[in-house]
């Protein structure tokens, strides 16, 4: 189990040739990264006079980023998980019409699973932002940086994830559901990098000195 893991230990396993952990569950890592954070920077803020005014806004967005962090694990070990049974179907016999018909069933149904996983983490993601957003303006100046280095982390999950979603929804026979599919992580894929790269840009600024709060 991922959660299980050091950090040494996942690494070592990302870095083996084995097929899993890979993309995905990086991906996946990349926004647990991104909500622990922006807790810290909620840690941060709650409890301070300068931030009462502010402090149950902060205090709402680090419920759902102690949620999404967490959320994010789950869809790494998931995203491994959906692998292995797709990585099988590939290797069933195919020889009769039975067998072609029942592979390609079987295919179908593990590409379904293995698109659905990395979606998830890429709108998942989405939500991060919106809360790193909200932190970008209401939390403690002495973090802000760290809003921005979390942002980075949500954009890497919606950027690398979309990568895992394609890659299934391309070999798809059912056009329909991969469509949809296709949709949905077109519409995070957007949002994603509108969301990270205008909040990094406020944190660049704030940093270099162009814009005070």
């Amino acid at each position: 189990m991922i959660e299980q893991q050091t950090v040494n230990e996942f690494l070592t396993a990302l870095s083996s040739k084995r097929p899993t952990p890979g993309g995905g569950g990086a991906s996946a890592l990349a926004g647990a990264l991104s909500g622990a954070l922006g807790l810290m920077v909620g840690n941060l803020t709650v409890g301070k006079k300068k931030y009462a005014d502010v402090e149950a806004d902060v205090a709402a967005a680090m419920s759902r980023l102690e949620e999404a962090r967490d959320r994010m694990v789950r869809l790494a070990q998931e995203d491994a998980e959906v692998f292995a049974p797709l990585a099988a179907a590939y290797g069933l016999p195919a020889g009769t019409e039975e067998e072609k018909a029942r592979k390609a069933q079987v295919m179908e149904e593990n590409l379904l699973a293995a698109s659905l996983v990395p979606l998830r983490i890429m709108e998942l993601a989405v939500e991060v932002l919106s809360d790193l957003e909200e932190l970008e303006k209401k939390g403690s100046v002495m973090a802000v940086s760290d809003v921005g280095v979390a942002v980075q982390f949500a954009r890497t999950a919606v950027t690398g994830a979309v990568m895992n979603v394609y890659i299934n929804t391309k070999s798809m026979k059912n056009r329909e559901n991969a469509d949809k599919i296709n949709d949905r992580a077109g519409k995070a894929l957007e949002e994603g990098i509108r969301l990270a790269d205008q909040v990094y840009d406020i944190v660049l600024g704030r940093l270099k000195g162009n814009e005070k709060r």
